[in-house]
């Protein structure tokens, strides 16, 4: 059984959501602060977060950055304020999605659902398998079917979205894509934000696989044009 940590301080709105998962199939616990979700988080197993924004001892902005450092599974952003989902969007956290409260129970079953799905798809390499082509450059080595990326030999942690657009310019190197035809072509009909989530991502990019010297970045800043994989 799929198994949902649910970190909300406001015990009501705790149970409802507990309530509304485990009648559709699921396990879940509970955690009332930022503190005791992100331990929980860290030493036990779980399919999915739904993390809460405003806690006490630890923000819900703080405990994601803080995950995304060791945990790829979906990360589920809620909160009773419209202004958050900028932030949300904008600061590097890596959540994969979020819902403002108050939300339709049907939609958070849907949301947390349809994440669980496509987590468990990308995820589903089995051992054995034929070794997979690398994407090799520098100290940089890409998997594009695991879907692992390893900087220096140690595995980077990228989310989803990160890892796409690391590929698909990496599959495409010394071509250059402005930001538009990069949002098209990694986020294309899914997403909710627009052109400059592409250079946040690209900034987490940045961040993850090390700002060496300007001649040394993996991705280039094109400046008036876009981004490209540089190899040459």
């Amino acid at each position: 059984m799929e198994r949902i940590l649910i970190i909300e301080d406001d015990e009501l709105i705790a149970e409802l959501e507990r309530d509304y998962l485990e009648a559709n199939g699921y396990e879940t616990d509970l955690a009332f602060d930022g503190i005791i979700g992100e331990k929980k988080a860290k030493t036990e197993k779980y399919d999915a977060i739904l993390l809460d924004v405003m806690l006490p001892g630890k923000t819900g902005f703080d405990v994601c950055r803080e995950l995304r450092k060791s945990l790829r599974l979906p990360i589920i952003m809620v909160t009773a304020k419209k202004e958050d989902i900028d932030k949300i969007r904008g600061l590097g956290l890596g959540a994969d999605d979020y819902l403002v409260k108050p939300f339709s129970p049907t939609e958070l079953v849907a949301r947390v659902k349809s994440h669980i799905y496509i987590h468990n798809l990308l995820s589903s390499t089995e051992e054995g398998e034929q070794q997979e082509t690398e994407i090799t450059y520098r100290n940089l080595t890409i998997l594009p079917k695991s879907r692992r990326v390893y900087l220096d030999k140690k595995e980077v942690i990228l989310v989803n979205k990160e890892f796409e657009l690391l590929l698909f310019l990496a599959e495409n190197p010394n071509l250059v894509f402005s930001k538009d035809t990069l949002f098209d072509r990694v986020w294309g009909m899914e997403s909710l934000g627009d052109a400059a989530t592409v250079t946040v991502h690209i900034n987490r990019l940045r961040d993850k696989l090390g700002k060496n010297e300007s001649k040394n970045q993996f991705i280039e800043t094109v400046w008036g044009a876009g981004y490209r994989f540089r190899i040459d």
